[in-house]
């Protein structure tokens, strides 16, 4: 392995992508761009990448062993010292690749997680992140690769000494996932608590993809200076806030939570289960959809899939078009359904909050604020 760079120094990454039968190219390399986007809110300098076309994927390297050592090659020729691949690999082929490349091989889900672990500030998160980090080391743990603590070290940590000791780390593992998730549900608890204290109040999440604006369009909906970034999971942390409907003081309680992704780890959705769950008890869910993006139509499927894996129904969903101030006005047409604003100069918002009054007012059992 190669030695740690100097502290300070941000790390560089090669990024590996793979393009199966039937999967367009553009798609592959659109897939690689986020993952890009991803290492970039990392803190790595992303130095190269790849896609490589195959049939099948190699069960011991993912890639075949000898693009594995053209891999090695050019992230030696590129001066990087970490190679992420796109897809997730087993601590089996992440073991092999390392001996092959000969510098640290992290998956999208592992690079996920690391956003998480950098950008979790409240205890839940915290402990949301810290529990999906176990959980997907728990299965990736191998003779060969060394003590569980380089594992929980990311990528700003290297290190650790001696082997792997794999039933010792798996103990500590399994008690830590149990310490955790009794903690979760303690949490879970109290914020149950704090709803039934909101009983009668009208609640309107905002869900959708990561990076589709729906920090924005919350600060615009409750006047709110929630952190905004042009960057993916700038918000993990749900926030609730109060927020005007008309000029008559009519009101509602608005959510922001944490945006979806495609490939988004099944262990990530199941500790964010409470987090999410705003979403899930919301009387109305704003799917916020970043309009201006050129793969908006396929990040709208992904929110859908894990809406509906949540058991949201499409009845409660207004679907946002955001970001229409990005677009020519002959791009900016209302999709049948959908509102087209501009959570940046307020294009539409009010509109927006017409219909969020109506729907409110329609659901049974509830009322405005």
């Amino acid at each position: 392995m190669r030695p740690p760079r100097p502290p300070g120094t941000k790390r560089r990454a090669y990024l590996v992508g793979v393009a199966l039968p039937g999967q367009p190219a553009f798609e592959a390399e659109e897939h690689l761009g986020e993952l890009a986007a991803l290492a970039d809110t990392a803190g790595v300098v992303v130095a190269g990448e790849t896609i490589q076309a195959r049939k099948s994927l190699d069960p011991k390297t993912f890639i075949g062993s000898g693009k594995a050592e053209s891999v090695r090659d050019e992230a030696a020729r590129l001066d990087a010292d970490l190679v992420i691949f796109d897809d997730d690999l087993s601590g089996g082929q992440v073991k092999n690749l390392e001996k092959i490349v000969r510098v640290q091989v992290m998956d999208r889900s592992g690079l996920i997680l690391e956003i998480f672990d950098q950008r979790a500030r409240s205890r839940e998160a915290r402990t949301q992140v810290e529990l999906a980090r176990f959980q997907y080391l728990l299965p990736r743990l191998t003779r060969q690769w060394q003590h569980l603590s380089r594992q929980v070290g990311g990528i700003g940590v290297r290190g650790g000494e001696g082997e792997s000791q794999l039933e010792a780390d798996r103990r500590v593992l399994k008690r830590r996932i149990t310490k955790l998730k009794t903690e979760l549900e303690q949490i879970d608890r109290m914020r149950k608590e704090h709803r039934r204290g909101r009983a009668g109040v009208s609640v309107v999440a905002l869900a959708g993809y990561t990076n589709a604006g729906k920090s924005t369009l919350f600060n615009r909906l409750t006047r709110d200076a929630t952190l905004t970034e042009d960057r993916l999971f700038a918000t993990l942390d749900s926030r609730l806030r109060r927020g005007a409907l008309d000029r008559d003081g009519t009101t509602a309680v608005f959510a922001d939570t944490v945006g979806f992704i495609r490939k988004l780890p099944h262990h990530l959705v199941a500790s964010f289960r409470s987090t999410l769950d705003e979403i899930v008890q919301a009387d109305v869910v704003l799917h916020v959809i970043d309009r201006s993006h050129p793969r908006w139509r396929e990040q709208k499927q992904v929110a859908e899939e894990v809406m509906d894996d949540l058991g949201i129904e499409r009845g409660r969903v207004i679907e946002v078009h955001n970001k229409i101030d990005r677009l020519e006005h002959g791009e900016r047409g209302r999709a049948a359904g959908a509102h087209a604003v501009s959570a940046v100069t307020g294009e539409g918002i009010d509109t927006l909050k017409a219909s969020i009054a109506r729907a409110l007012g329609l659901s049974a059992g509830h009322r405005l604020a």
